[in-house]
């Protein structure tokens, strides 16, 4: 198996499919989570070309822009990799990552667990949160039409999943319903140490954002 060859397949092929991908959600985000996974993975006992692929594929189909259709995602990386001829087990491995690696799978039990999921997603949850995660919050919050923020909004972060799912509340309580929460959810080492630097970032821009609303 020529694994260079596979990643060069697999970077064509996501970056062909996401070319015209909302930002926050496109080729650029796929490629900030690929690089940190590489970076995770430099201190975890896992299988690299697993990694790789998952990183590269997890939001070949995001389920927020495909009416909630949370297995189009996997269907789609698993023909992919078929038909580069991928090892069927690689293949399962990426599809399990994929299919259970994102927040809102946090609300059931786990179904599937391993030490690649938790790599990608620490690096796909690095991505959220930030400097970079601020402006893909408010990029997302944008292209949904949702107000920035709503004092008469209060954030519920004991909400169910369906209620996450199809929330419409502005975008400043997602940082309570998700984002300052990911820290804590790390699953690596690295994944940890990366977050910390990034949550206080947040912190002290929510600590600004006030301050300028109040005038």
């Amino acid at each position: 198996m020529n694994n260079p060859s596979i990643i060069d397949k697999t970077t064509l092929f996501v970056q062909h499919t996401l070319k015209n991908a909302v930002g926050g959600h496109d080729w650029w985000h796929i490629h900030r989570v690929w690089t940190n996974a590489k970076l995770i993975a430099q201190t975890e006992d896992a299988d690299l070309l697993t990694v790789e692929l998952a990183a590269l594929l997890h939001d070949i189909a995001d389920s927020k822009f495909n009416n909630g259709n949370e297995e189009l995602g996997p269907q789609i990386a698993g023909e992919f990799l078929e038909s580069i001829n991928v090892d069927a087990e690689i293949i399962y491995r990426v599809q399990q990552i994929i299919r259970y690696m994102s927040f809102k799978t946090s609300f059931d039990k786990p179904v599937f667990n391993s030490k690649e999921l938790q790599i990608v997603q620490d690096a796909d949850r690095l991505d959220a949160i930030g400097a970079i995660g601020i402006a893909r919050a408010f990029n997302y919050g944008g292209f949904k039409g949702r107000e920035i923020y709503n004092p008469a909004v209060k954030p519920d972060v004991n909400m169910s999943k369906d209620a996450y799912k199809n929330s419409t509340a502005p975008t400043i309580n997602h940082f309570y319903e998700k984002l300052l929460l990911l820290k804590d959810k790390m699953n690596t080492a690295t994944g940890k140490q990366l977050a910390v630097r990034r949550h206080e970032f947040m912190e002290k821009y929510l600590e600004q954002f006030y301050a300028e609303w109040q005038g």
